[in-house]
């Protein structure tokens, strides 16, 4: 037999953290603001949506397994801005924050989404958080709520 199983994005009694890096703040307050508002507009309950502030995207990761693994949230959503500089720094931390929150999920089995911008210059990140480039931190916010729903959905078919 041949099923599909989709999700729709419906927020209503979620709960909801909002992970965020302060590097770059500039950029990771409107991503928080993006996301939040795709959440309230998907039916999400402000009062459900925490908002969780670390110093740099390096440590967003950490952040999100302490999270995950509180039981406090149906998911969390990563945010932050990582600019490519004249050293090699980016590259090392974009990987590991990318690793680390894809490691995340999969041990706690809670969506945890990546809205971690990664540009080379800052016009970059301003396209990709409410400029022609969209907005990452509420595509973020959106996949996590169709995760939790898909998951959710999973669940009913085992």
């Amino acid at each position: 037999m041949n099923r599909t199983i989709s999700a729709n994005l419906d927020a209503s009694g979620k709960r909801l953290a909002l992970l965020a890096a302060r590097w770059n703040d500039f950029i990771t307050q409107r991503l928080v603001d993006g996301a939040a508002d795709a959440l309230l507009r998907h039916g999400a309950d402000a009062a459900r949506i925490e908002r969780v502030w670390v110093p740099g995207s390096f440590e967003i990761p950490l952040a999100a397994q302490a999270l995950a693994r509180s039981g406090r949230y149906d998911a969390v959503v990563c945010l932050g801005c990582l600019l490519r500089g004249q050293t090699a720094h980016y590259d090392l931390i974009a990987a590991e924050v990318a690793k680390g929150i894809a490691q995340v999920a999969l041990a706690t089995g809670v969506p945890v989404t990546f809205g971690v911008i990664t540009a080379d210059t800052l016009e970059q990140a301003v396209d990709r958080c409410g400029g022609k480039h969209g907005h990452k931190g509420a595509e973020a916010a959106l996949a996590a709520v169709e995760m939790v729903n898909v998951l959710a959905a999973i669940g009913r078919q085992a």
